[in-house]
């Protein structure tokens, strides 16, 4: 892939609003940008926040990953908690450059791999998610290629 030239004086703003602007969904009456990047401040405030269960620390990440104040229309649109955990985790995928449908995140909410209990998990979410490169489990190694061998003590 070929460099596109920037014209002289392009800023970094002017330049990266241009790349990372992109599609919209509408999530409960709520249209909101699909995350294409996750903010560096999202992975410490979860890290900072996972343990709280105040509803405040939870809408600072959503805001965060989302870039609006939807939680509130949200809420007020009868969104349910595990509907929330769904649009969390496939907003996490997004975020974390992973494509996702909102039938896999709620797969993965499912199965009690997504975001859970409101709280946001993007590592888990990541790593949970399927990958571009197959998404499978690794293959058992065989126990022949990795037993060590048993040593009799001489008693």
């Amino acid at each position: 892939m070929t460099a596109r030239k920037s014209p002289v004086g392009e800023s970094w703003d002017a330049f990266w609003a241009e790349v990372s602007s992109g599609r919209t969904e509408v999530i409960r009456g709520v249209e909101v940008q699909v995350p294409n990047d996750m903010p560096l401040i999202v992975e410490r405030r979860v890290e900072e926040l996972q343990d709280s269960s105040r509803s405040e620390d939870v809408e600072e990440l959503v805001k965060l990953i989302f870039g609006t104040d939807c939680m509130e229309h949200w809420r007020e649109a009868g969104m349910g908690l595990k509907e929330f955990q769904t649009v969390l985790t496939w907003g996490l995928a997004h975020a974390s450059g992973r494509e996702m449908t909102f039938a896999e995140a709620y797969e993965l909410v499912q199965n009690g791999e997504g975001a859970s209990g409101g709280k946001a998990t993007p590592n888990r979410a990541a790593r949970r998610a399927p990958s571009a490169s197959g998404g499978g489990r690794s293959k058992r190694t065989s126990s022949v290629s990795t037993a060590s061998t048993r040593t009799r003590s001489q008693t």
